[in-house]
């Protein structure tokens, strides 16, 4: 084998060898950034897939249907990132507000309210089949869907 003709054969194996191990393109990323939402326990009820990145300010008119306080299970996509809210409109969580006591007190939020008052976020493959397990019994009401990898 000539130098001429080795050289040749590692440029086209390095080649061969970078296409194989590129990096996922927008629309690969995209494909797997989803959540499916579920009304009932155990992925099943009504289903609706929410295609990300996507941000819902508030859940009363998805699909045609309401599903404010309504999602039972999900399933996370390979390429998502998905954050349940507690609240509409991303507002400020009660844990946020404990740090403004003046505006609690006026607002009668009690520390106990704040123990309570959460968001959850889930990482790409996960699935919960009912969210009594997290102490977030129909409370979902906004949800983001960030795309990853």
């Amino acid at each position: 084998m000539t130098a001429s003709h080795f050289r040749t054969s590692l440029i086209t194996l390095f080649s061969v060898a970078a296409i194989g191990f590129s990096a996922p393109s927008q629309a690969q990323k995209k494909a797997g950034c989803w959540v499916d939402i579920f009304r009932d326990d155990h992925y099943t009820g009504q289903k609706h897939r929410i295609k990300g990145p996507k941000q819902l300010k508030n859940l009363i008119s998805l699909n045609g249907s309401n599903w404010d306080k309504q999602i039972e299970s999900i399933i996370v996509g390979p390429n998502a990132v998905v954050t349940l809210f507690e609240n509409k409109n991303f507002k400020l969580t009660l844990k946020e507000m404990a740090n403004h006591p003046v505006l609690m007190k006026s607002l009668g939020i009690t520390k106990q309210d704040i123990l309570e008052d959460s968001e959850l976020i889930f990482q790409p493959n996960v699935k919960v089949h009912n969210f009594g397990e997290f102490s977030f019994y129909h409370k979902i009401r906004s949800i983001k869907v960030e795309c990853v990898k």
